[in-house]
């Protein structure tokens, strides 16, 4: 059986940014995951959850759990990455003032991903990206 939960995430709406990162670690929780990999999870879901917020028109995050693997897929409309080798690079931001000023943007989203993920994939083009993370369940 797989559960799934989706949370839509809307362009500069800092005041609910991390909310559905909240709800997720709620969850996993909840069910008895190891906190080590709930941690590793919600890293990558609040950091995916943030650049949708800053960079992006809007979008939504997918979480589903089966018994072997938690997957989170991240969609936003435009207006895309240009160089995604660049942006996974520590420390390369494009992020506005106006995130700068709350204290994100500082490059580190994306490679925290892909860090603290067992799989990593993303794809972007002017109309938007997709981020495809998953752990393992042992």
């Amino acid at each position: 059986m797989t559960v799934t939960f989706e949370f839509n995430v809307y362009h500069e709406d800092y005041h609910n940014a991390g909310v559905a990162s909240s709800e997720i670690k709620k969850y996993l929780t909840q069910i008895g995951l190891n906190p080590q990999l709930i941690r590793r999870i919600v890293i990558c879901s609040y950091e995916a959850e943030m650049n949708v917020v800053i960079h992006s028109y809007g979008g939504k995050m997918v979480l589903s759990i089966d018994d072997n693997e938690i997957k989170l897929e991240v969609t936003d409309t435009g207006p895309g990455i240009p160089d995604i080798e660049l942006a996974m690079q520590e420390g390369y931001s494009t992020a506005p003032l106006s995130a700068r000023e709350r204290g994100f943007g500082a490059g580190m989203g994306l490679p925290n991903m892909k860090k603290n993920a067992d799989t990593f994939e993303i794809a972007s083009s002017p109309q938007g990206t997709i981020v495809r993370l998953a752990w393992g369940i042992l």
